[in-house]
C-alpha cells in the first residue's frame, strides 16, 4: 500500500524495497538509514517513514506498547506466549538501551514466526513420512524449510506443505492476517527464488 500498485503491477524491487521498509521501520531506521538502503533521497524516504505511520498507525502504538511492557517487565512475548528477556531495556547507556527497544519490538514478530515454523515442521515431517516420500527437510532458515526432493514429488509437496504450513498454529491461537507460503522449485536455493 505504501507504493499505491496493484498486484499485477508489483515487481520484485517493489517487493524488495517494500520489504525494506516494513523490517526498517520496525527496527527503527531513520530517514537517512533508509534512503541510504533504498539508493533515494533523506526526505523521499521521510516521506515513506510518514506515510507508513499514517497509514498503519497501530504499528506505532505496537512499537510504544511494547517497549513500554518491557520495560516494566524486562521481557516481550511472542503471540504463542513464549517469554523473550530483554536485557539493557533500562540502561543508562543509550547505545545499549535502543539496541534493546529495537530488539523488544522485533522480538514478538520474529519469535511468532519462529514458533510457527517450529510448529509446522514436525507436522511436515509426519506427511512426508505417512505418504512415504523420499523428500527431506534439508533446512529450516528463519521461517523457510529447504527440502531436498525428487522431480516425482515435487507437485505433491507443492499441493500439501503449504496447507500444513499454514494451518499448523491454528490449535494454538487464531489469526486475522491470513499466513501465505511460497514455494519455490529449483536444483539449488537461489534458483528456488
Amino acid at each position: 500500500d505504501v507504493f499505491q500498485v496493484s498486484e499485477n503491477e508489483m515487481t520484485s524491487d517493489l517487493r524488495r524495497k517494500a520489504k525494506t521498509i516494513n523490517f526498517g521501520i520496525i527496527y527503527g531506521i531513520s530517514p537517512f538509514g533508509l534512503a541510504n538502503q533504498l539508493d533515494i533521497s533523506n526526505s523521499e524516504a521521510k516521506q515513506f517513514i510518514e506515510k507508513y505511520f499514517q497509514q498503519y498507525p497501530g504499528i506505532k502504538n505496537y512499537m510504544a506498547n511494547t517497549i513500554e511492557f518491557c520495560r516494566e517487565n524486562g521481557f516481550v512475548e511472542t503471540l504463542f506466549g513464549r517469554r523473550i528477556h530483554i536485557p539493557f531495556i533500562n540502561d543508562k547507556l543509550v547505545v545499549r538501551r535502543n539496541f534493546a527497544e529495537r530488539s523488544a519490538i522485533n522480538a514478538p514478530i520474529q519469535g511468532g514466526a519462529a514458533d510457527m515454523i517450529k510448529l509446522a515442521m514436525p507436522k511436515v515431517q509426519k506427511f512426508l513420512t505417512e505418504e512415504k516420500l523420499h523428500t527431506r527437510i534439508l533446512l529450516q532458515v528463519h521461517d523457510e524449510l529447504l527440502f531436498e526432493s525428487p522431480k516425482s514429488e515435487i507437485d505433491k509437496i507443492k499441493k500439501n506443505v503449504p496447507e500444513i504450513m499454514i494451518s499448523s498454529h491454528k490449535k494454538f491461537i487464531s489469526l486475522k492476517v491470513p499466513i501465505k507460503v511460497d514455494i519455490g522449485v529449483g536444483k539449488s536455493w537461489d534458483d528456488a527464488h
